[in-house]
């Protein structure tokens, strides 16, 4: 049985697209993954069985306004956190 949840697509290719404007610390794997996983927690599911509806929800989220806007605004809320409190390799021993 597969079951995936539409919206890490979603979240992903706002996290994607948006990066350079995130002003990142670090935009190595572990952190792009904490920034999802804090984003995903923040954000309704939105969970399908087969593949091919995986179009129609990514649409109903791209098509309301309001809803891309929050989405973003959750994503960019969750690179704030990241960014201010790296967890991974390459930034903790800079700090050190």
């Amino acid at each position: 049985m597969a079951i995936h949840n539409v919206m890490e697509d979603v979240i992903r290719d706002v996290l994607l697209t948006n990066k350079d404007q995130l002003h990142l610390t670090c935009s190595c794997e572990r952190c792009l993954n904490d920034i999802m996983a804090i984003a995903l927690n923040n954000s309704p599911a939105r969970y399908i069985v087969e593949e091919k509806y995986s179009p129609y929800v990514r649409a109903n989220h791209e098509a309301d306004r309001q809803g891309a806007t929050n989405i973003l605004s959750t994503v960019a809320k969750a690179a704030a956190i990241v960014s201010n409190d790296p967890r991974c390799p390459q930034t903790t021993e800079k700090i050190e």
